[in-house]
């Protein structure tokens, strides 16, 4: 989402609401520090609101929301949250950073800050959020000391503290190239390589099998002959895959 839409939003919601005033919470309020990052980091096609003086008025952001005509029209939305929506460290209504001006029709936009929406990413823990905070060590714009400091003055369970902590250090481990801990990289066993070698092996006896059951026959002396298409028999295995190969991911 580009700027000029958030600001489209933001007018929209004014003119419904009355209001002049709104709390962005989600991805979007990165435009706050960083207005037109690039679409892979604010894809997200909502923009999560709160009416900052009349909480109350919120929900009337329904008339522009998910399926609304303005969503069919536009392709992006706003959707109506609370403060419960995100679980976000002590004193984050302090650190809340002004949209710059745009046209707003003079609706103004306060954004979390670029750290606090980070740690209401990491509590929520789902994999998109988790790609995001990713990406938000990537770029440098959050750090890691900072983003540890304000986890230890949000008020949530200790066993998610500590996951949230590994993650962290995950993500800029990640960042810097620093390797996984060996143990979590070893070698497959003998037997495990034994195993598969077994069943590769007995996978290509019912494959040959079924060929000579139906008497497909297939020349050896011409490679190409068999990558054609238009030649094989439709039990013949793809082109230029066999048994061996693994392309799932």
């Amino acid at each position: 989402m580009k700027k000029r839409e958030l600001d489209h939003v933001l007018r929209a919601a004014g003119r419904i609401t009355g209001e002049k005033q709104f709390i962005i919470i989600g991805s979007q309020a990165l435009h706050g520090k960083y207005p037109d990052l690039a679409d892979d980091i604010v894809k997200s096609a909502e923009v999560d609101l709160l009416a900052a003086k009349s909480p109350k008025r919120t929900e009337w952001l329904n008339a522009i929301g998910v399926y609304s005509q303005f969503h069919e029209t536009f392709g992006y939305y706003a959707d109506p949250v609370d403060e419960k929506t995100a679980t976000l460290p002590k004193g984050w209504k302090g650190r809340l950073v002004h949209l710059p001006p745009g046209n707003t029709e003079g609706v103004k936009g306060l954004c979390l800050e670029p750290h606090d929406l980070a740690i209401a990413k990491y509590v929520a823990f789902r994999d998109k959020d988790l790609v995001f905070t990713r990406e938000l060590a990537r770029r440098g714009i959050v750090s890691e000391e900072r983003l540890l400091t304000l986890l230890d003055q949000t008020q949530i369970e200790e066993h998610l503290r500590s996951r949230i902590r590994n993650q962290i250090t995950r993500d800029f481990h990640a960042e810097r190239g620093i390797e996984e801990p060996a143990a979590e990289k070893q070698p497959p066993t003998a037997s495990a390589v034994e195993d598969l070698e077994a069943i590769k092996a007995r996978g290509r006896a019912e494959w040959l099998k079924l060929r000579r059951q139906v008497g497909v026959t297939f020349p050896t002396s011409n490679p190409t002959w068999a990558r054609d298409s238009s030649k094989r028999s439709e039990l013949e295995p793809d082109s230029g895959k066999g048994l061996d190969d693994d392309t799932s991911e």
